[in-house]
């Protein structure tokens, strides 16, 4: 029970770090972010990656080891769909992940990255996109939580 509850605490952990780290992304981005900006952004970034990282393994863990198992959970449609949402989630989150990392090169150098006003407008709308996902999410999670799709 306690091993649970620790992984309970630990699947916690990674989905407010996975949010914290996109609206920080999103707070932080700008039109001509500066250099500090740019470095702030990467950093979110690389602790984004760490986060789902963790949110994965420990979700699937917790499927497999540490709650109902696998049949119950694949058997639910609102468990799939939060799946389905996690995973589009990963796909939106590609493209501004390229960018930050074309930044590299200017960031290395102590310069802020050249933003065009299009990139600007779609990595903007990919971290809103990512965390109206994450937000669907979190509905589902609490709908599965009270017996929804069984």
């Amino acid at each position: 029970m306690v091993t649970s509850a620790f992984f309970a605490f630990l699947h916690f952990v990674a989905v407010f770090g996975v949010v914290a780290t996109v609206f920080l992304e999103w707070q932080t981005m700008s039109p001509a972010p500066t250099h500090a900006e740019a470095r702030r952004i990467q950093r979110c970034d690389r602790w984004y990656g760490l986060f789902a990282m963790l949110l994965v393994v420990v979700g699937l863990l917790r499927v497999w080891f540490f709650e109902k198992g696998k049949a119950f959970y694949f058997a639910n449609p609102v468990f799939n769909a939060k799946m389905a949402l996690f995973v589009l989630v990963g796909l939106v989150s590609i493209y501004p992940t390229l960018r930050f990392i074309k930044w590299r090169a200017q960031t290395r150098q102590g310069a802020a990255p050249v933003v065009s006003a299009e990139e600007y407008r779609r990595i903007v709308l990919s971290l809103r996109v990512e965390l109206l996902l994450l937000l669907a999410a979190a509905l589902c999670a609490s709908l599965m939580a009270r017996g929804v799709g069984l």
